[in-house]
């Protein structure tokens, strides 16, 4: 799934700052426990910081699933409004047709 790569790098560079690595070497496959070695305490400093990143408040119940760098990269994406799919475009304004009814 392809994702917005603004909000990919912000979060990578995160990710970065915290683990005082470059962001190049986070790879949205890698897990933050497994790959990157964050404890739970570690995960939530991160989620803290995403928050402020992108203004937004993540709910206890959604840390569950933001295991890998993907699903927070998706997760954020989500809760702003921002998928991965092709952003619907606008159709052209039709202009309305002329009533033949005519007032007397």
């Amino acid at each position: 799934m392809a994702t917005d790569p603004t909000i990919s790098l912000k979060i990578r560079t995160s990710l970065g700052d915290y683990l005082k690595q470059d962001p190049a070497t986070i790879l949205v496959t890698h897990h933050l426990r497994d790959d990157l070695g964050l404890d739970s305490m570690a995960v939530i400093e991160l989620l803290y910081r995403i928050e402020e990143a992108f203004d937004l408040q993540i709910p206890d119940q959604d840390l569950v699933g933001l295991t890998t760098v993907g699903h927070v990269v998706n997760y954020v994406e989500k809760r702003l409004g921002k998928t991965a799919a092709a952003a619907p475009t606008k159709k052209p304004a039709t202009p309305k047709k002329p009533t033949s009814k005519q007032k007397p």
